[in-house]
């Protein structure tokens, strides 16, 4: 059977699969474009799909063998899940892989907001730039600190374990609440969105892209944060509305924000990358090759079960 993949990924996460399927890649180009994979789906039984492409109404119409969209990541929003739902055509994710590499991002974006280390750093760059001393550049710090967690699945709980462990106090928000026992376990308290909002002193988004969330922090929840706050996205970029944090970072409402998505991606607002209390990286959240390699093997082990007759390790629809 054939894989079309969509994205030029490195062989080793498909080494163990290479028996059962010919999977056809980008050679010579970092990923195909639409009108390449329009060309290419027909020929294939299951596609491979990355969140940089949307797999739409004409991918999905080309694919006249397609039987399984197989996306590299836990987000699937680039996939139109309803039409491949109405075509017969099995959709999956890979949400494990992502889990710690993500969770391990959001906290060093914390802790690189919490003690001005991209500022420090671009500051000494720059001829007299700063300033040395005691009382200079002095950070907000975690210890002690309120973490506000918003979307506490398996990101946001491996978010909390690592804040816990560095003497946060962790308030959560999600669509539903987290057994007592976990909660316990992660010294974790729920509270509604405006509770928390106006809580926390670093809130962390880790909520999926769906209408509820789409421009979640906007200029009323910026507005209801604790002054000198700060923000972490790396989750999705629509979730905050861009143009309303600009406004509440240069009126000094919010004390910073680190952003791994972007609402027009790759499009960055352009007085986000002037300002020094904002830290920006080009959506790295997964991007070690280990998760790389793993994401790879998930999507291919979700393909192998499902034309097996087996349950796919995480299905969409």
């Amino acid at each position: 059977m054939k894989v079309l993949v969509t994205y030029a990924l490195p062989i080793e996460g498909f080494s163990d699969y290479t028996s059962e399927f010919e999977f056809i890649f980008p050679e010579n180009k970092q990923a195909f474009t639409q009108e390449e994979v329009i060309n290419l789906v027909g020929d294939a039984d299951a596609l491979l799909s990355m969140f940089n492409l949307p797999i739409n109404k004409a991918i999905i119409d080309a694919g006249k063998k397609l039987k399984i969209i197989s996306n590299f990541g836990v987000g699937f929003n680039n996939v139109d899940i309803k039409y491949a739902q109405s075509k017969g055509i099995r959709v999956t994710n890979t949400p494990d892989p992502v889990v710690e590499p993500t969770a391990e991002l959001a906290f060093t974006l914390m802790g690189d907001l919490a003690r001005r280390v991209s500022e420090c750093d671009k500051k000494l760059r720059r001829p007299n730039s700063i300033r040395w001393g005691v009382m200079e550049n002095l950070g907000l710090g975690l210890y002690k600190k309120r973490l506000g967690i918003i979307g506490m699945g398996r990101i946001g709980q491996s978010l909390a374990r690592r804040a816990l462990a560095s003497g946060m106090e962790i308030y959560y928000n999600n669509r539903k609440r987290l057994p007592k026992e976990k909660e316990e376990a992660l010294r974790a308290q729920y509270l509604p969105l405006d509770e928390l909002l106006k809580k926390a002193d670093y809130i962390s988004l880790n909520a999926p892209l769906n209408e509820s969330t789409y421009h979640l922090i906007d200029k009323n929840a910026l507005n209801a944060m604790k002054t000198g706050s700060m923000v972490i996205n790396t989750a999705r970029g629509p979730i905050i509305n861009e143009a309303d944090l600009v406004i509440a970072l240069q009126e000094g409402k919010i004390g910073g924000a680190a952003l791994d998505v972007f609402e027009f991606e790759p499009q960055i607002q352009h007085e986000l990358l002037s300002m020094d209390n904002v830290v920006l990286v080009p959506h790295i959240g997964t991007a070690t090759l280990s998760a790389r390699n793993e994401m790879s093997r998930y999507a291919c082990e979700n393909i192998r079960r499902f034309f097996n007759g087996e349950e796919p390790l995480s299905i969409v629809v």
